[in-house]
């Protein structure tokens, strides 16, 4: 019996758009999805850029305007993943034509945008995504899963890592990431922390943050220079509702950093370890093991920890990035289907971006501050 179809409208095509169509074109290859998937139209600033796309990544049409994508009545999903500052307009434009949106994170500049984001999707009734595709990862649901089930006892102490290196030179240009509309580490970087941490232990109930600009100004493109007013590092202590407290750091100036999406659990009854440098391994310490033989152990990813078993059934042989990408579209689809609630839809988004504006309002004022 022939499914549904789909039909998806990409707007932006640079690294994040890309991950997005290999979401989208991996995902009914991967799993028993309700619905078939049809890569529709995709969008980009020039006529040539956007067919380009479309050519690379089999969509059936091109754009260089966004709007066509949304006022197209059988485009039935906006994949948002153009520049932080468009977020909100593409995004109440795309769920006011009554398609579900997926937006990448952040999920829009302001809270006060996100909130008005995420009460018009619920007004109309769409579902949406916003792309935190690192909690996809089956390790973090290990690890989730263990902490519940009291593996680790209780939960005393918390660290988040989200560093890269990719801002690390001061001679590279000014980019939309330095916009102070939706710009800096902390938002681009700390919110995946901010995630993890929350997905792994609960809500964040105060904070006290620390954000640092370091490199004062950047070619901006045309000769001179520009004043950058965004954190190339944010960090904030964290209290949590469970009584453990922590930290968490965004960092883009991590000098040698690729991919240190990290996170340390420490309990009364044993510890976690992970890095995102070594995505489908976890380290746990049990204080159970004898003297003489106590240590961190590597448990390695494996069709044991689903849904790794629907990429390749060998333990320890891996998936990646683009992998977690699928499992996120693979949850946005059976959300779309009523099969499951949103797997952090824009409501979720609107909670990172109070915490990020939280904890930079905390390091203006240099005190802790409850999460609203």
């Amino acid at each position: 019996m022939s499914k549904p179809t789909l039909r998806i409208g990409l707007i932006g095509t640079g690294f994040m758009g890309k991950a997005h169509a290999f979401g989208f074109s991996a995902a009914p290859r991967t799993f028993d999805l309700p619905y078939d998937i049809v890569l529709g139209t995709v969008a980009d600033i020039t006529d040539e850029a956007a067919a380009k796309a479309a050519r690379a990544y089999g969509f059936q049409a091109a754009t260089c305007n966004w709007r066509d994508i949304v006022n197209d009545p059988d485009i039935d999903v906006v994949s948002i993943t153009a520049p932080n500052a468009l977020h909100k307009e593409m995004s109440l434009a795309a769920i006011a034509a009554g398609k579900h949106v997926y937006c990448e994170k952040p999920l829009a500049p302001l809270s006060a945008d996100a909130r008005e984001m995420a009460e018009a999707a619920e007004a109309a009734g769409v579902t949406t995504q916003v792309g935190f595709n690192y909690l996809c990862n089956p390790i973090l649901a290990l690890a989730r899963g263990m902490i519940a089930d009291g593996e680790l006892g209780e939960i005393r102490g918390y660290r988040g890592l989200h560093a890269e290196d990719y801002m690390a030179d001061a001679r590279g240009p000014f980019t939309f990431r330095h916009d102070p509309a939706g710009g800096g580490a902390l938002a681009d970087l700390g919110s995946h922390a901010l995630a993890t941490a929350e997905f792994l232990l609960g809500s964040i109930t105060e904070v006290m943050g620390d954000c640092v600009t370091k490199i004062a100004e950047r070619p901006d493109g045309k000769g001179g220079t520009r004043k950058i007013e965004v954190d190339d590092v944010g960090r904030a202590f964290l209290r949590f509702a469970n009584g453990a407290t922590g930290s968490i750091e965004g960092n883009w100036i991590a000098t040698g950093r690729k991919m240190q999406h990290d996170f340390e659990v420490y309990g009364s009854k044993g510890a976690l370890s992970f890095t995102g440098e070594r995505l489908n391994e976890l380290h746990f310490y049990s204080t159970d093991d004898k003297s003489g033989r106590q240590g961190f152990r590597r448990i390695e990813a494996s069709p044991d920890h689903p849904p790794y078993g629907d990429f390749i059934v060998a333990p320890g042989h891996q998936i990646g990035f683009n992998d977690l990408k699928t499992i996120e579209v693979a949850g946005l689809v059976r959300a779309i289907a009523d099969q499951h609630p949103e797997p952090f839809g824009f409501r979720a988004g609107l909670r990172i971006q109070t915490m990020v504006e939280t904890i930079q309002r905390s390091s203006r004022d240099r005190t802790w501050l409850k999460i609203a």
